[in-house]
Formats: structure tokens, sequence, C-alpha cells
């Protein structure tokens, strides 16, 4: 006859197999749904200085500063396998060094239960614009775009960028007022 701790691991041996069989279950029936919703960005202030860059040689880099408006409805992501969304706005451009640059400007973390009507105005960047270079003052090819991780109870950590974004041109002389 069977031990008590032979029948124990059977016991847990079988709903280990249960629970693995019903978490798959649960990221089927939300894998394919398109997380994608609009998104409205507005730029209502542009500024660019020339500052010391201390992270190499002795060398000036620009720094740009963005004031900008974000309206987006959220709800339609949220559903029974959303935990939360990492939100973040990013800056797209090219420059004569680099063909694609990324930087993060802003993010947010919308936990399920809270306000999902994003309808933010006058937000100023949360991290620094900084270029390695010279390359922001007069750049004509500035993309603002809201994109976000879904992050799911049950399966895999998808990065959805919003349907709408901002370009932008930054101006063509540097700021050298000392407030943002």
């Amino acid at each position: 006859m069977n031990t008590v701790l032979s029948r124990a691991n059977s016991l847990f041996a079988f709903s280990l197999s249960v629970m693995a069989a019903l978490t798959f279950g649960c990221f089927i029936t939300t894998a394919f749904k398109d997380r994608s919703v609009p998104v409205d960005i507005q730029v209502s202030k542009v500024m660019i200085k020339n500052v010391d860059d201390f992270t190499g040689p002795r060398e000036r880099s620009d720094l740009g500063f963005v004031t900008f408006d974000i309206s987006a409805n959220l709800q339609p992501i949220f559903d029974w396998n959303v935990k939360e969304l990492f939100l973040y706005l990013t800056a797209e451009y090219s420059t004569k060094s680099n063909a694609l640059n990324q930087v993060v400007l802003w993010d947010k973390i919308v936990l399920r239960g809270d306000n999902t009507k994003l309808n933010m105005k006058d937000v100023k960047s949360k991290y620094f614009f900084f270029d390695d270079g010279n390359g922001l003052r007069a750049n004509k090819n500035i993309t603002l775009t809201l994109s976000w991780n879904v992050v799911p109870n049950a399966g895999i950590l998808p990065l959805v960028m919003g349907s709408g974004h901002k370009s932008l041109t930054f101006p063509e002389t540097y700021e050298t007022t000392k407030s943002y």
C-alpha cells in the first residue's frame, strides 16, 4: 500500500498540473487582445539650452525642455488579466552622428482600480532630455510617442505603442534664462 508521503506527493503533483492548466487558460483568453488605444499628445512649450556635459570631455551638450499635454482613455486595455500598466513617453529623433535616438521623457504606473482616463495638462519632462552633442538645436524631426507595458496576472508582457504621436521642431536659438 502507498505511504502517506507518496499520496501527498501525488496529490501535490496533480494540483500543480491543474493550476498550470488553469493559468494557461487564463493567459490564452486574453493573449490576442488588441491593447492599443488612441492617444492625444499636445506640446505647449519647447526650450533648448546648451549646458556643460560632465559625463565626458569638457564639451557642451544640448538639453531640451518639453511641456506637454496627454489625454487617453486606458479603460479598454484593462480586463481581468491586467494587473497594471507602465506608461512612458519617448522622444525619437535622428542626428548627424546617430540615425536613431530614443529618450524617455516621462513615465507613470497605472494600477488596476486607479483612474484610467488620462487627462494631464502642462506636464514637464520627468527625466533630462540630453543629446550627446548639439543635435537638438533646429531639429525638425522629433516625434513624441506614448507607449506602455501591460503587466498581466498570467502570460506574456506585451509592449504596446499608442495610436497617435506628436512631431515637433526644436528652436534654432538657445535659451539663456535660468528658469524653465
